[in-house]
């Protein structure tokens, strides 16, 4: 009934699978792929015909996670897995981008790649081999794809790479890195890095990509045995109305493209596209070869030609600048008044108003995943307005592009923060988009570094970033430091690289043809270390370092620890102990279940005063220590005083006073205040107090009274 076919292969000490013919028959590609106990089900499927009047190439990626993978339950009221996590969004983008450059040039033919993962060891990410099964399927599908990509994670530890790191050895490394390529070049990078150098960075890329080359020839290996014949496709020949339109308006566009402003360049373009567009497209009073459908592709390679032919030729871009010139910045912090932390970080046409926030454990961030629900101390959050770009459009949640940056913005900044243990802040940084023109994640990167200073966070660097453009013309090629938005769309690479003065927290790589060579790479990375550096000191004409203290308008926070049998005393039955706490202090008190204890409150004083009353009940009372406390309850013996914290004693009437006395009326009543001292136990262990030796005014001990010389009941 099954035709199956599989390959095998040692890959960095696991056993890598890669089966078909099984499972999702009806797709036209689909490969079950196992690392480990990692199991992931990728399915590639396209439409035989394009859509009438499809001028983009409409590639959809799914990656979706099972709960049942790992053998939980999904938390909520439906019990079902529901909108996309910010894990599987951001597995999407990874898969898209190093799919997306390789299908053949204007097929625009509607594709959707769907992942799933169904089993999930704890140890192997399915992101990997999710890249691997994408890349499979789709070879095996028959779809015009010049495939197939590998791809491969790289950690560092000790000065030495490590392939395909497990959960538990990623905790430990220096860097997290994703690459994936063809057999000849890298096609994506996404990391994260605790300041390493650019030749460390670039070493990692090139064993990632050394080590996925087994995996190329596995799935090599498989297509010859199971792959589908070729969807019969052959690209449209538009160099003819290429020529013409080049012909044309080639002179307008270039003249066009050489105006500084955006919104002026964009109108010279249009007043190029209208004239084009009157001589050369078919209408029903003029027939012409040319098609508006055609006119509108060829246009856009126009549009490109002319530009990269300019900058390859003059050294000279779009608005003037050389190669590795960047945009003018100005920089400022304390932006708004009532937060936390706010800079604003201009740069050219690009944007950021970016503000700090800092909150308590009670602001932590619940991720459910597939290994459980963790708790997060840091988020940034990225909006992108369309109004940043002069446009008109639909306002709703974060889409794909919003997750996507504010995540590189995340990594880029979280190997500069201080550990959570010397600064026990949840911290929300939030980037809004007010102009964009090239780079808004990089520009994110900068001001939340300004900002997260501006509010007192102790960050160890300032953090830049950058993003790295290239034009590439055979063995021709320019890299340009920090991209206009037009330099990105017109160009082959969008390389993005933040990081301190000491090296690189994050990388960030995608590429629009069939990879970049080792050289390249070397040499943006060179150039974009220069730019980064310009950057910083642009930055610190506005802050180079936190504050040195917090905002007036943050919380004050402290943290003490208390022995891990007393937390049950701090909390009280039913926590009617620390409600108590709270209620008296208005100070906000968590406590774990290590003994750690988070205080915090707007003020000093309140903070303090829940220290005092929190140490009170935890700590010993002492034989022979004076204490202040409170008449709780008065009997014909004797009076029971709260003295420390919940402790209360017994005043035996003849431990009140140097005199006879009836009855304990005679000298307190319930809520007064008085001095005992700490005399000892009894044989039950019941507290024995004593007022008469204790100055009742001063608090002092009164010298030559016998303080044990009457019995007691």
């Amino acid at each position: 009934m099954f035709n199956k076919q599989s390959v095998s292969l040692e890959w960095a000490g696991r056993t890598l699978t890669i089966e078909t013919g099984q499972v999702a028959r009806q797709a036209d590609g689909a490969v079950m792929v196992q690392y480990g106990d990692t199991i992931v089900l990728a399915t590639a499927v396209f439409a035989k015909e394009a859509k009438p009047g499809q001028d983009f190439f409409p590639l959809t990626v799914n990656y979706q996670e099972k709960y049942f993978a790992s053998g939980r339950i999904p938390g909520g009221f439906f019990k079902r897995e529901g909108r996309p996590t910010e894990k599987e969004t951001l597995t999407s983008r990874l898969i898209d981008r190093p799919i997306r450059p390789l299908f053949v040039d204007g097929f625009k033919h509607e594709v959707q790649v769907v992942v799933t993962t169904l089993s999930y060891d704890l140890e192997n990410d399915a992101d990997i081999i999710a890249l691997v099964g994408a890349s499979a399927a789709l070879v095996l599908s028959g779809a015009p794809f010049m495939g197939p990509i590998g791809a491969a994670r790289v950690g560092y530890k000790d000065g030495q790479y490590i392939i395909n790191p497990t959960i538990a050895e990623l905790e430990e490394s220096e860097l997290d890195l994703v690459v994936a390529g063809t057999s000849d070049a890298v096609m994506m990078v996404e990391s994260q890095a605790a300041e390493l150098s650019e030749d460390v960075m670039l070493g990692a890329v090139v064993a990632g990509h050394d080590a996925m080359q087994p995996v190329i020839d596995a799935i090599i290996a498989l297509a010859e045995k199971a792959a589908k014949e070729p969807f019969a496709y052959e690209p449209p020949d538009h160099s003819a109305a290429l020529k013409s339109v080049i012909d044309t308006v080639g002179a307008d566009l270039s003249k066009a493209y050489k105006i500084t402003a955006k919104g002026e360049r964009y109108s010279a373009i249009g007043a190029a596209k209208d004239k084009a567009k009157a001589a050369l497209v078919s209408t029903e009073d003029t027939p012409r070869a040319m098609t508006a459908e055609v006119f509108k592709t060829v246009f856009k390679e126009a549009e490109a030609s002319v530009v990269r032919g300019d900058i390859l030729k003059t050294g000279e871009r779009i608005d003037g600048r050389k190669l590795d010139q960047i945009r003018p910045i100005v920089a400022e912090a304390g932006f708004l008044p009532r937060t936390h932390g706010s800079s604003l970080f201009t740069r050219g046409e690009t944007q950021a108003i970016c503000v700090a926030t800092l909150g308590t454990s009670d602001d932590e961030q619940y991720i459910d995943g597939l290994d459980g629900t963790k708790k997060e101390k840091f988020m940034l959050h990225y909006n992108f307005p369309p109004y940043s770009v002069g446009e008109t459009g639909r306002m709703g949640g974060a889409g794909r592009r919003e997750i996507g940056h504010g995540k590189l913005a995340w990594r880029a900044l979280k190997a500069v923060l201080p550990k959570h243990e010397d600064f026990p802040y949840t911290i929300r940084m939030v980037s809004e988009i007010t102009e964009s023109n090239g780079s808004s994640s990089m520009a994110t990167v900068c001001g939340c570094s300004l900002a997260m200073m501006d509010a007192g966070v102790p960050l160890s660097r300032p953090v830049s970033g950058i993003a790295m453009g290239l034009i590439l013309e055979g063995t021709d090629f320019a890299v340009l430091s920090d991209i206009l938005g037009d330099e990105d769309h017109l160009g082959d690479m969008d390389f993005k690289v933040a990081g301190t003065e000491n090296g690189i927290t994050s990388l960030q790589m995608d590429i629009k043809v069939a990879g970049i060579t080792k050289d390249i790479m070397g040499k943006a990375l060179e150039q974009a270390k220069g730019g980064r550096m310009h950057i910083l000191g642009e930055m610190g004409k506005a802050l180079t370092a936190s504050r040195g203290q917090l905002s007036e308008n943050a919380p004050q926070m402290e943290i003490i620890k208390v022995p891990t049998d007393k937390i049950r005393d701090v909390i009280g039955s039913g926590g009617k102990v620390i409600r108590g706490i709270v209620d008296e202090t208005g100070a906000k008190v968590n406590i774990d279940d290590d003994g750690t204890v988070q205080i915090s409150a707007m003020d000093r004083k309140s903070i303090e005063a829940a220290i005092k009353m929190i140490k009170g009940i935890t700590a010993e009372a002492e034989v022979g220590e004076i204490y202040e406390g409170k008449v709780v309850s008065m009997k014909d013996f004797g009076i029971f005083v709260n003295f420390f914290g919940p402790k209360d004693g017994l005043v035996h009437v003849s431990q009140m006073a140097n005199k006879r006395i009836g009855h304990p009326k005679e000298m307190v009543k319930e809520g007064d205040k008085v001095w005992v001292k700490l005399m000892g136990f009894d044989e039950r262990g019941k507290v024995r107090l004593s007022m008469k030796v204790v100055d009742q005014e001063t608090g002092k001990e009164l010298a030559d009274v016998a303080g044990d010389d009457a019995s007691e009941e």
